[in-house]
């Protein structure tokens, strides 16, 4: 029995489609610890999120990790969840609905623009074979993580090379490695700041925090994080600021290791010891907000530079669906789709194709 997959019925003259398919982190269905504990296995399992010996992590998983930490995380994720649901997922289908309308104005060729998740629902695999149904030939893979890190982007690569190989006919596959440093980005970030600025006023320091990742990775190779240290620097510079008036760091620590610092606890935590009047946290790693922004920075990041004696704190919201933010992801795509879409499509030059292609002995 033949381990592949179906194929959608080929008619000679069709022609083929192009796809766009972003894909973001993911998130459990609900918040309950029934919801997160697959979704924390199947998290936790990935080896490039946790570069762990397997066998050793196998029973610190499922013997102490998903005992504990289910019911712990569903909590958080209840303090944050909306009528809608999840604000990823929420955040993540606005943001494909509304590229898939720019695009489907700027762009001749009919596209195909979907998402998929790396944990969870909607998957890249389902969304993979899903596009190819529809006719698409070629599919464009955008990871929503602008800095490349082995742990997230070279997840993506891995669900999506992993997909492929269940496919008899693959796809012409081109992926998106990095826009740390895109100059759409960088002004949609820096006027993403400017316009909670101009409704809130401005701090005496601006805070700007990535996910954290093992520092081991950095001595190991992946260039995390030097992008997240650009990015930073460009959103500074973009917004005229001083050295003194901003201050980039990690958040999302996991375990008793090294990780990147300076840690983004940590630095609150000194800044409230300071009596700093008013602080802001951006995180522009993050696109469409989530737990790590709207619960650990919003919530716990407040809580830790107030307790410690500082001023106002004000979180400013993820990129989500900012217009610049979303004509930045449309012309990354276009530029990626470089001769993808460079010719309209023509339904006569497709019936010429098929008629030419029964004459000289094709099957309808």
């Amino acid at each position: 029995m033949s381990h592949m997959l179906p194929e959608p019925v080929f008619r000679h003259g069709s022609p083929g489609r192009v796809g766009v398919l972003l894909v973001n982190l993911g998130t459990p269905e609900a918040p309950t610890a029934k919801a997160l504990r697959p979704y924390l296995k199947q998290f936790l399992s990935e080896p490039r999120i946790v570069e762990f010996p397997r066998w050793l992590w196998w029973f610190i998983l499922n013997g102490i990790i998903l005992n504990i930490r289910p019911a712990k995380s569903a909590g958080k994720y209840e303090q944050i969840w909306t009528a809608e649901g999840s604000p990823l997922k929420v955040h993540t289908e606005r943001q494909t609905a509304q590229v898939a309308a720019l695009l489907g104005e700027q762009v001749d060729s009919p596209l195909v623009v979907e998402y998929a998740m790396i944990i969870g629902n909607p998957s890249i695999a389902e969304k993979l074979q899903q596009m190819k149904m529809q006719g698409c030939d070629r599919i464009l893979v955008l990871p929503l993580f602008p800095q490349y890190a082995a742990s997230s982007t070279g997840c993506v690569l891995d669900g999506v090379f992993s997909a492929l190989r269940k496919m008899r006919n693959i796809p012409d596959i081109r992926t998106v490695r990095h826009y740390h440093d895109d100059p759409g980005y960088i002004a949609a970030l820096a006027q993403n700041v400017r316009d909670y600025w101009q409704a809130h006023g401005r701090p005496d320091k601006l805070v700007i925090s990535f996910h954290g990742v093992p520092r081991k990775t950095l001595d190991r190779g992946d260039p995390y994080h030097c992008e997240c240290r650009k990015t930073g620097r460009l959103l500074a510079e973009a917004l005229a600021l001083e050295e003194n008036h901003y201050q980039i760091c990690f958040q999302s620590r996991f375990g008793f290791s090294q990780w990147l610092d300076p840690y983004t606890a940590v630095v609150l935590k000194e800044l409230g010891e300071q009596k700093i009047s008013r602080v802001d946290v951006v995180c522009p790693g993050f696109v469409s907000d989530c737990l790590e922004t709207l619960e650990e920075i919003a919530m716990e990041g407040k809580a830790v530079f107030t307790e410690a004696g500082g001023g106002e704190f004000h979180y400013i919201p993820s990129l989500n669906e900012h217009p610049l933010w979303i004509q930045a992801i449309g012309n990354i795509i276009q530029t990626h789709l470089a001769g993808w879409t460079d010719q309209p499509f023509s339904e006569a030059d497709a019936e010429q194709s098929r008629k030419l292609a029964l004459a000289l002995g094709a099957r309808e």
